[in-house]
């Protein structure tokens, strides 16, 4: 349990800015993705290091009861993003923006 609000905390400009720019993200770098329950990873090119800092600095501010795990591969950096048990069956369209842009 979180303790904290399970809401997205950017106004509407805001929130629609940062999807698109996920988006642009994901379309340039994301190679993979898997959704498994309350868990969402994402593998992306090693070229996108410093875009996926600041996706994590950003939305750990704005969703702060999102857990964010990062871990660099030989080929890959996976972004595993995790909802709180209390999201429940909410979690699938809490990690929808994250994978705005995939294929």
């Amino acid at each position: 349990m979180t303790g904290l609000p399970i809401a997205c905390t950017l106004p509407p400009d805001a929130y629609t800015a940062r999807q698109t720019w996920i988006a642009d993200l994901n379309r340039a770098y994301l190679l993979a993705h898997e959704e498994r329950g309350l868990v969402l990873e994402l593998r992306y090119s090693l070229a996108a290091a410093h875009l996926l800092t600041e996706l994590v600095q950003k939305e750990s501010v704005c969703c702060a009861f999102l857990q964010f795990e990062r871990t660099v591969t030989s080929d890959a950096i996976v972004l595993r993003i995790t909802t709180p048990v209390e999201a429940g069956a909410s979690a699938r369209l809490i990690l929808a923006p994250f994978i705005e842009g995939s294929c």
